[in-house]
């Protein structure tokens, strides 16, 4: 499968392929200003097309290698993520899959909003959340990229990995308040997968406390675990013209396995999250930070 991550070096916009391993050189393709990266790949109809756009694409764009010594002044960035912000939704689904859930449950499982481009964190930012959270717990999730085309409908262009960080605790309390429960920041991945959505996600999540373990779990997601199908869940949900405008990016996480909460552990101000998606080689770390709170400043991390 293809994979490709954008990042800023030089002050400039670049693009890399694959997953780089920890403390090895980087080759990146500088972008120019007009190059819509977002564009070119939801204009292909499957990953074999989207490849072969982004193949012609860097064909005669300039190549830099950057050494691992280096790495460090390397930002990576969202996928796609447009230059303005508010042409980024970040929403998602919930209770979704089959562990949560009824086997009868029928219909459309329910979508919430989280924010704008702006809450989107990179490995190694901390996630903040509301001073008066209840009860917070980390959510690994395969996370959909759509593009809205020239008409505004949103496109597939790919999928990554991510953090749905939540306030279960208040949904607990009030399920009508599942909107506010969501508000806090989310991790994104770097790396965006061409391929279709997967069908099978496995890893682990370890929660470190004051440099040490304090919870461990694996998880289960991708679409063979989810009770719905993701296909008939997209388009639903982008049925809905309100949705729909040129360029728009949308960030879409589609539902968590059990979560640290579910096992009787509680989160706290400081914690360090580390998803490790073992199936696809991707892993990522953020502290946690309450708002108003001295803890949990963070610097940019690669993650892999």
């Amino acid at each position: 499968m293809t994979v490709l991550f954008e990042c800023i070096h030089d002050q400039a916009r670049h693009i890399g392929l694959g997953i780089p391993d920890a403390d090895t050189p980087l080759r990146l393709h500088r972008l120019r200003e007009e190059d819509d990266l977002a564009a070119l790949l939801a204009g292909g109809a499957d990953e074999e097309e989207r490849a072969a756009a982004l193949t012609a694409l860097l064909a005669d764009r300039p190549a830099v290698e950057v050494a691992a010594e280096a790495r460090h002044l390397v930002r990576t960035r969202p996928p796609l993520l447009p230059a303005h912000i508010g042409d980024a939704l970040v929403s998602g689904f919930m209770m979704t899959h089959n562990v949560k859930i009824d086997t009868d449950t029928q219909g459309q499982p329910s979508w919430f909003v989280k924010g704008l481009g702006d809450i989107l964190r990179m490995p190694g930012e901390p996630l903040s959340v509301p001073a008066d959270a209840v009860a917070v717990c980390e959510e690994a999730e395969v996370v959909l990229v759509y593009v809205g085309d020239a008409q505004g409908v949103p496109r597939y262009a790919g999928h990554t990995f991510g953090n749905d960080l939540t306030d279960i605790g208040r949904f607990k309390q009030h399920a009508g308040h599942l909107s506010y429960a969501k508000l806090c920041d989310a991790g994104i991945a770097p790396w965006l997968h061409l391929g279709p959505p997967p069908r099978a996600a496995t890893g682990e999540v370890v929660i470190e406390r004051a440099g040490g373990p304090a919870w461990k779990g694996s998880f289960t997601t991708g679409s063979d675990a989810i009770h719905y199908d993701v296909a008939a869940m997209m388009d639903r949900l982008f049925a809905h013209r309100s949705l729909h405008r040129p360029g728009r990016v949308h960030y879409v996480y589609i539902g968590a396995d059990r979560s640290s909460f579910h096992s009787g552990f509680r989160t706290a101000d400081g914690d360090r999250v580390t998803i490790d998606v073992t199936s696809h080689g991707v892993r990522f770390e953020h502290p946690l930070a309450w708002v108003g709170s001295a803890a949990g400043h963070g610097g940019q991390g690669w993650g892999r």
